[in-house]
């Protein structure tokens, strides 16, 4: 099976794209983010990919910081902030837990299709929960596959011994929130957007310190 970091550089070209396949699902999810969102705010997007979502949401906040595994998805997303002049936003290759990113600074992080990609979804969680201020938001829309159709974890399987999928985890809704509760959050917000019943969106608040 090919590394997750090798699988994203192949895949970017074709990623970058390919169109949202659920629009009214995917402007549902950003206005809904912008709620809990505000002009003062620093942000940190993980598994940023080609950088689409961080710029949509760059007029709202003060300063967004995209990062990814993927080299590939990077570069894409730093020429398309050069080219829309887009001067709050900024992409770097990492992962969640990069020396750079200084605990208890962001207003908020956003996870988009990342934690059922994840090996230790559990661990990012925990970081995500020491990198935020107290009372940020971690906000994160997961695909969870553990509530499809039976047929799909063996036809994964195939795809990923094929090298045309990545590792995935068969996550179901309550397993998402699970994960951000053991993570020390307190879950806010958890729902899907229209015809997406299994992209599970949550807003999990990191608690006010006493």
């Amino acid at each position: 099976m090919v590394t997750a970091q090798k699988f994203w550089d192949k895949t970017a070209p074709k990623y970058a794209k390919h169109p949202v396949r659920n629009v009214t699902a995917y402007e549902e999810t950003l206005n809904r983010t912008r709620d809990f969102l505000s002009p003062r705010d620093t942000v940190l997007e993980l598994g940023c990919g080609t950088g689409t979502t961080a710029l949509k949401l760059a007029d709202a906040v003060a300063y967004i910081t995209g990062s990814d595994i993927s080299g590939a998805m990077v570069e894409i997303a730093n020429g398309k902030a050069e080219e829309q002049g887009a001067a709050n936003v900024d992409f770097f290759q990492t992962d969640a837990f990069a020396s750079e990113m200084e605990e208890g600074f962001y207003d908020a992080i956003l996870a988009y299709n990342l934690l059922h990609l994840l090996p230790d979804p559990a661990g990012v969680a925990r970081r995500a929960n020491d990198l935020l201020k107290p009372g940020g938001y971690f906000i994160s829309k997961t695909v969870c596959i553990g509530s499809m159709l039976f047929l799909w974890p063996p036809i994964i399987k195939l795809m990923q011994l094929a090298g045309i999928a990545p590792y995935v985890q068969f996550m179901k809704p309550r397993d998402v929130e699970g994960v951000l509760e053991a993570a020390g959050f307190e879950i806010v917000e958890a729902r899907s957007f229209t015809k997406a019943p299994n992209s599970w969106f949550v807003v999990a608040r990191k608690p006010q310190q006493s």
